[in-house]
């Protein structure tokens, strides 16, 4: 906003934003001359902060030479009065008209409306923090209507769609599956060996003590097939495979693809998460399985070389440890864990919004969240087996 009359506007070339400062008996006179506005009020800035550290007890203002001011020059010469101001200075306006008035007191009033006041209860540490844990509360019961949205969705378009020629794309969830399942291959193995020989090396070295190291076998096969195996490879994949989920939705949301695809008549539920669900569900029982026999082997392998226990007779002694019904324990968890990674990472990735940094956070949050349902849920698993002695 600038005020600017038509024929100075001929004349700005010629005419210089002056400040000019004049002692007198009852205090200083500041007369401003030439055109206030963004463009000029560069050359005097540094005039008006030294004026700010005056002592002066009245200060009177002149503007009747002032031929062009816009939001720029009010706010230069509110921000010098209010500096005096509160240093106890009286301000006295001279040639002050109403259109100058206008722009001083928008600027004086703009700082109220931006900057959010006080509330009662950052005076109070307690109703703070019961305000953020409300607030938190909000939020956790939003993400899991937003969850159930999505799992809603998702069968339901995948009913919707069974049979027609515009179904989901089996070459979509091959792909996927390809990217979650076989290329986690490798460090779920690796992982998992090394997360075995460790079990089975500190095992055989507390056993050790009672002359019962053979009952490592059973600590290892137990442990792995129950609970080691499909926990830390959940949480591989949360890791791996969340984030990016978390990622490619979150960027396609950022450049409005999302938009884009719903505006020609595409549910983004069915195209982006339904696939990716699939390809979870399918892939992380597989990746259980490989990381189940490769803890496995790895402990054989420790407990070879550490214990004197060959792989015949561990393998004969894991017979008699564990049966079907420990395997298949551990190996129902996987659904239930790939299906809360999946909705997990695709809400936080459909709560982008158009920066950066919100999409690094919610990558960070979705990980995070992922890890600790998964825990949870195989916590509540580990209750309900021993509920009902399975």
């Amino acid at each position: 906003m600038a005020i600017v009359s038509s024929n100075k506007v001929n004349a700005a070339a010629g005419v210089k934003t002056a400040v000019d400062v004049l002692q007198r008996p009852d205090g200083l006179l500041l007369t401003l001359g030439g055109f206030w506005t963004t463009h000029r009020i560069g050359v005097v800035d540094e005039k008006m902060r030294a004026l700010e550290a005056s002592q002066a007890q009245k200060l009177t203002i002149d503007l009747s030479s002032m031929r062009g001011f816009d939001t720029a020059g009010a706010w230069l010469v509110h921000r010098t009065t209010r500096a005096l101001k509160a240093r106890g200075t009286q301000i006295q306006y001279l040639g002050l008209d109403a259109q100058h008035r206008i722009l001083l007191d928008a600027v004086a009033n703009a700082p109220a409306t931006i900057e959010p006041k006080a509330s009662a209860l950052d005076e109070n540490a307690l109703a703070s923090a019961l305000a953020g844990l409300g607030k938190n509360m909000f939020a956790f019961w939003d993400d899991i209507l937003r969850s159930m949205s999505i799992l809603g969705a998702t069968i339901q378009g995948a009913q919707m769609k069974i049979g027609r020629s515009h179904g989901v794309s089996p070459a979509a969830i091959v792909h996927q599956i390809d990217r979650m399942g076989i290329g986690a291959f490798p460090v779920v193995i690796l992982m998992s060996f090394i997360i075995g020989a460790i079990i089975a090396q500190q095992g055989a070295f507390q056993l050790r003590y009672f002359g019962a190291e053979i009952f490592v076998v059973d600590l290892v096969g137990v442990l792995v097939l129950r609970e080691i195996g499909v926990l830390l490879t959940a949480i591989m994949v949360a890791g791996r495979s969340g984030s990016a989920i978390t990622a490619e939705i979150g960027s396609m949301k950022m450049r409005e693809e999302i938009d884009a695809l719903q505006v020609i008549g595409l549910n983004p539920i069915g195209v982006l998460v339904f696939p990716r669900l699939v390809a979870l569900v399918v892939a992380l029982p597989i990746l259980t399985i490989v990381a189940d026999l490769s803890a496995l082997l790895g402990a054989s392998l420790v407990a070879w070389s550490y214990s004197g226990i060959s792989p015949s007779a561990f393998v004969a002694r894991l017979h008699e440890a564990v049966d079907l019904s420990t395997y298949f324990a551990g190996l129902i968890k996987a659904p239930f864990m790939a299906l809360i990674i999946g909705i997990v990472a695709s809400v936080e990735g459909l709560k982008v919004g158009g920066s950066a940094e919100s999409l690094g956070q919610k990558v960070t949050t979705s990980v995070v969240k992922s890890i600790f349902v998964v825990i949870v849920v195989d916590g509540l698993f580990a209750m309900f087996y021993a509920a009902i002695d399975f």
